[in-house]
């Protein structure tokens, strides 16, 4: 399993004053700076992710190198970039985790901010061109999650099963989880 300890992290601590005080015309409060062990990655998260259609696989990457791989599964076996709803490919760009959750079903669950403006773009552009039905919609709730419970077989055959979302065994999702934080940078590629 894939540990990884920080070193450190500057927390920046603001004094506020009472309300006795704050009702004086006081000066802005000073901020102050303390380090301290760091128990969870800072906000602005030091890791990002490549999602590799062809090869199956997610990566994390700190800013030196890579720090861990798993296999994962997507949702068709077309590799394609997602047009639109329902075809079940999975969207390929530039995305964030925008928030992340237990989830019932799958383990764990970490929602990508897609659509994102540019697939809106590509979406409406595929729609005036005719490659796609005028009445098609976008989609949405496009993450990264685990498996049904005892049912990892269907990342180690790679087998599609999802709507359109990575999939990865419940283990590695579960550790990747508790790795990363909302904001953090996933960019899926074929």
């Amino acid at each position: 399993m894939f540990t990884r300890l920080v070193a450190a992290a500057s927390l920046l601590l603001i004094t506020v004053p009472s309300e006795s005080q704050s009702a004086k015309k006081q000066p802005k409060a000073k901020k102050t700076t303390t380090v301290k062990p760091a128990a969870a990655p800072p906000a602005a998260t030091p890791y990002y992710i490549i999602v590799d259609k062809s090869d199956n696989t997610l990566t994390v990457y700190d800013s030196e190198d890579w720090i861990v791989q798993y296999p994962c599964t997507f949702g068709s076996e077309d590799l394609g970039d997602k047009m639109r709803e329902g075809d079940r490919r999975t969207p390929e760009g530039r995305f964030h985790i925008s928030s992340k959750y237990l989830h019932k079903k799958w383990n764990r669950f970490m929602m990508l901010d897609y659509p994102t403006a540019v697939d809106i773009q590509k979406f409406n552009q595929r729609k005036a061109q005719g490659i796609i039905p005028a009445n098609a919609k976008i989609g949405g709730a496009i993450g990264i999650h685990g498996t049904w419970p005892h049912e990892e077989w269907a990342v180690e055959n790679l087998q599609a099963w999802t709507q359109g979302c990575v999939s990865m065994k419940n283990e590695d999702v579960t550790e990747l989880y508790n790795m990363i934080t909302p904001g953090t940078l996933v960019i899926i590629q074929k």
